[in-house]
């Protein structure tokens, strides 16, 4: 069997995953790049507190709420990539007007349509991603897309210090706006929404993942029922769950990632130019996190602890970081720590609701644990920020590593179904 399953061809990880890791790094660097632009000028240009700071960083993923539905079944049903290239204009634009923002209002405006712009990013590539892949070979898949978010924060530091360092905050936005329109061009060209359109696709390779994903729906038919209904998804205990455990999860990323340039400035008294470069190594780690433990948690089959002890990780290495910041080099080995920790838990947790789901409602129910999760991104900075303004930095992060504990208990609490053996055999395809 193993002989079989390695002479199968592997197309679909070239064509596939690239293109959508390309589309998602841009749309991160635009979301992202507004924590540099603050550092750079914004704040004081604009007249911002830190609470309102944290409000204009957060406010994103209030819009963020609304695509996230639609955008997974939209994705389930017809074709997300059509989703895609609509929303990569449409963010494009609005890019562009936030480097031309007069005042906060519009700053809070453009951060509100933005949010709009990519809310269905996540649940529309994760479930283009589940057409794709089979449950053993999903854990790195998904993974392998995820890592446009350390890929994304390493390209965003030094290239938005450099920015602003040469130019200012403003051309930050507009550059990066433009820069978006360019990756139309691979997604366009490469992505195709399933196996059964793809002419590109060695007959073999279909085959193989027609007849995966089949015998994977009848694995879970054998199983307990599963929901069928996305309004029944909205009622299910491990559904509010997972719920509040993206939240609590989101909290600590976007808490840590957009407030990562304040807190570096105010550790290392640098340049903009070199916290753009300083900020790039915790995501080094960051990549590595993610390959390494949605590698282990596929061949383990186990999914559970590779959540908890992440998010463990993380909220550790960010306790350490305040209480050892008088060792300034000290400190930001810890920040580099918690890179490693950061998204490590990501691709492990996106492989839980097609365990849980029916295939027709699973990328609705990504749309729901992704969009409501995400009000965490909102709430990680403005809570740093309010914590910031009301006490000091440190206790900003506190707050976060509160959150971050109360993620890793209710991961303990899953059901233990979620943790199925993964056979030898068929981890062999995909390596």
């Amino acid at each position: 069997m193993s002989e079989l399953v390695e002479k199968i061809p592997r197309g679909r990880w070239l064509r596939i995953l690239p293109p959508i890791m390309i589309v998602c790094i841009i749309s991160y660097m635009d979301r992202v790049n507004i924590g540099f632009a603050m550092a750079g000028g914004m704040s004081s240009e604009l007249g911002m507190t830190a609470s309102v700071a944290g409000l204009a960083a957060g406010i994103f993923f209030i819009g963020y709420l609304f695509l996230q539905i639609p955008g997974g079944e939209f994705a389930a049903k017809r074709s997300g990539k059509k989703f895609i290239t609509w929303t990569i204009l449409f963010w494009a634009v609005i890019s562009v007007l936030t480097g031309l923002a007069q005042d906060t209002m519009h700053l809070l405006i453009l951060r509100f349509l933005l949010g709009v712009a990519e809310g269905g990013m996540l649940p529309v590539v994760l479930t283009m991603v589940s057409m794709w892949f089979p449950n053993e070979e999903r854990g790195r898949a998904n993974a392998i897309v995820i890592l446009f978010v350390p890929i994304a924060a390493i390209i965003t530091g030094p290239l938005s210090g450099y920015i602003i360092s040469l130019l200012d905050w403003r051309w930050l936005f507009i550059l990066e706006g433009l820069l978006s329109l360019l990756v139309l061009i691979p997604w366009l060209l490469l992505v195709s929404d399933r196996p059964q359109s793809a002419e590109w696709l060695d007959k073999r390779e279909r085959e193989y993942i027609l007849t995966k994903l089949d015998e994977e729906r009848k694995e879970l038919a054998k199983g307990p029922k599963q929901i069928a209904s996305l309004k029944e998804v909205l009622k299910h205990v491990t559904m509010i769950k997972l719920i509040v455990l993206n939240f609590c999860y989101q909290c600590g990323i976007y808490g840590f990632g957009l407030w990562l340039p304040s807190l570096l400035k105010n550790l290392t008294h640098s340049g903009m130019s070199q916290i753009g470069w300083l900020s790039a190594l915790p995501y080094v780690g960051c990549a590595i996190g993610m390959l390494f433990v949605a590698s282990v948690s596929d061949k383990t089959g186990r999914r559970k602890p590779f959540i908890v002890i992440p998010l463990v990780g993380f909220a550790l290495c960010l306790l350490l970081s305040v209480k050892l910041a008088s060792m300034t080099w000290v400190s930001y080995a810890f920040l580099v720590g918690c890179g490693f920790f950061l998204q490590a838990a990501a691709g492990v947790f996106w492989t839980i609701p097609p365990r849980l789901f029916s295939p027709e409602v699973a990328g609705g129910a990504r749309g729901v644990i992704n969009g409501i999760g995400n009000l965490g991104g909102f709430v990680g900075p403005y809570l740093v920020g309010f914590l910031i303004q009301l006490y000091d930095y440190d206790m900003g992060i506190y707050g976060l590593v509160a959150l971050l504990v109360i993620g890793a208990a209710l991961t303990i609490s899953l059901p233990a179904s979620i943790d199925e053996e993964v056979k030898t055999d068929t981890a062999v395809e995909g390596k």
